[in-house]
């Protein structure tokens, strides 16, 4: 082969990351603008804490007053067994407004809306579509289960965030890796030892997932996929470089790299808890030498207490199955099976003789019914293609739900929003089938695959306003709440 031909074929392979065209962002910002005024609109009904706003909410405003979560009765600092940061994400929408209903949810509405921005951002330079791009922030926009997270004080919507960040910005790192390699290939460079530069998405996508596990515990899952991911994409551009022994050569790098990754987000997690590490009031601040009556802390004892810390919440978090009546099943979060009652009331007027008011944390069903197809198509596709695409985003979707399945024999207590990061990527898999039915631009059956996938968005749209009113807690008669629940008892 001539250097010609090896040049021209890396070219094909590696690809060359352009710029987001005119019209993406276009989309996106009607996107955008339909996914915050969704968010925005009867943000403060219900009033008071619904579900777990009554932990979280009153946590994060502690934090404001203590640099601690605080008993509220028995001042002093409260045992807690989430780590902080999206307490502080919360509390930062109360600092700015109050300790209200806006004021403790207007976070939750930034960054559910920023994080439907960021997988556009993605989406298009996975497909290189504005129409998937757009497709993929609406159908997030109009889900059920983001939206009603997006609009409460609870966790999980910062958790998905900083995933999403992450995955962001190592989409940024693929290309940008492939583009360098690209470049030493076309100057007829050294591939044995190339000089990439520094990674700075790499760097910024470890901390991402740090701050993620800040957030919750379970973004270590997307720890470990997206740090294995990154050293299959190095392997992957190695070997469309034309690099000869390109399983070999990768080994070391690989393995500096998943361990840079591990110490970058080990470190960004560490930096979540610095209300903790600048407190003398911490829950278990000053346990070794209280517990061994030392007169003060050693020099190193803060990680020591934070390592005990960790080690009692763990066995909190492992042990936890108080039976709830609105916990499930994993096996049942794609099916809808059992979803979150947030709030219920009855005595608001709707003008009907019965009234029901009710926020039901349940994702648009025609959108969720849509996720297993998906996912089988998007297996098939992946395999038929050989696209490394369809396989990353199934695991990434994966990553969000099969690791819970390992609680099920201890009968762990779980609930369907532990779903939620998997979300964005059981999005991707719909957009990646509907791209699929599409085709390609010039193809026979586009205009027919178009709009096959334009009225499947269309009836996700009209799914979510038939059950918009059970989102949002508006005031309906009786009779039209039983109506809106398909799944009947299990919906209660």
């Amino acid at each position: 082969m001539t250097t010609g031909e090896r040049i021209s074929i890396a070219r094909r392979r590696l690809g060359r990351p352009g710029p987001y065209p005119r019209q993406f962002w276009l989309a996106a910002g009607v996107v955008t603008a339909i996914a915050l005024a969704l968010r925005l609109v009867g943000l403060t009904h219900p009033k008071n804490i619904m579900f777990d706003e009554v932990y979280y909410a009153n946590e994060a405003w502690d934090l404001l007053q203590h640099g601690v979560e605080w008993e509220p009765l028995g001042g002093q600092p409260e045992y807690v067994v989430h780590p902080p940061l999206g307490k502080w994400m919360i509390a930062a929408g109360e600092w700015l407004f109050g300790y209200n209903s806006f004021g403790w949810r207007i976070s939750a509405v930034l960054v559910g809306v920023a994080a439907i921005v960021l997988v556009m951002l993605a989406a298009w330079r996975l497909f290189r579509s504005t129409v998937l791009a757009a497709a993929a922030g609406l159908l997030m926009a109009l889900d059920g289960m983001h939206f009603v997270l997006s609009r409460a004080a609870l966790l999980d919507i910062f958790l998905l965030f900083w995933i999403v960040v992450a995955f962001f910005f190592l989409v940024l790192d693929r290309e940008q890796r492939r583009a360098r390699w690209l470049a030493i290939v076309e100057a007829r460079g050294d591939t044995l030892r190339p000089k990439l530069g520094i990674p700075w998405y790499r760097i910024a996508c470890a901390i991402s997932l740090g701050l993620a596990c800040g957030v919750k515990w379970s973004g270590l899952w997307y720890l470990i996929l997206f740090a294995l991911a990154a050293v299959a994409f190095d392997m992957g551009a190695r070997r469309s470089a034309g690099v000869r022994h390109w399983i070999a050569e990768s080994i070391l790098p690989a393995t500096g790299w998943l361990v840079a990754i591990v110490g970058l987000a080990l470190f960004a997690y560490l930096n979540t808890w610095w209300g903790w590490f600048l407190s003398d009031d911490g829950y278990f601040r000053h346990w070794y030498a209280a517990s061994h009556n030392l007169p003060h802390d050693r020099p190193f004892d803060a990680i020591v207490n934070l390592v005990h810390y960790h080690e009692t919440a763990y066995q909190f978090h492992s042990t936890l199955d108080k039976p709830h009546r609105y916990q499930s099943w994993p096996w049942q979060w794609l099916l809808l099976g059992r979803p979150v009652v947030f709030s219920w009331e009855t005595d608001e007027a709707c003008g009907a003789s019965q009234c029901a008011s009710e926020v039901l944390l349940l994702g648009t069903p025609l959108l969720w019914w849509s996720f297993l197809p998906a996912l089988a198509a998007l297996g098939w596709l992946g395999f038929a293609r050989r696209d490394g695409r369809a396989w990353f985003v199934m695991a990434a979707a994966l990553a969000g739900i099969v690791p819970w399945f390992q609680s099920m024999p201890a009968h762990r207590t779980m609930y369907i929003f532990y779903a939620l990061p998997a979300e964005p990527f059981l999005v991707l898999a719909v957009v990646y089938v509907l791209g699929a039915i599409i085709g390609p631009p010039g193809g026979e059956r586009r205009t027919l695959g178009a709009v096959i996938a334009g009225v499947y968005v269309l009836l996700v749209a009209l799914c979510f306003a038939y059950f918009y009113p059970i989102f949002t807690g508006t005031p309906i008669p009786y009779q039209d709440w039983l109506d809106r629940l398909w799944l009947g008892n299990r919906w209660v």
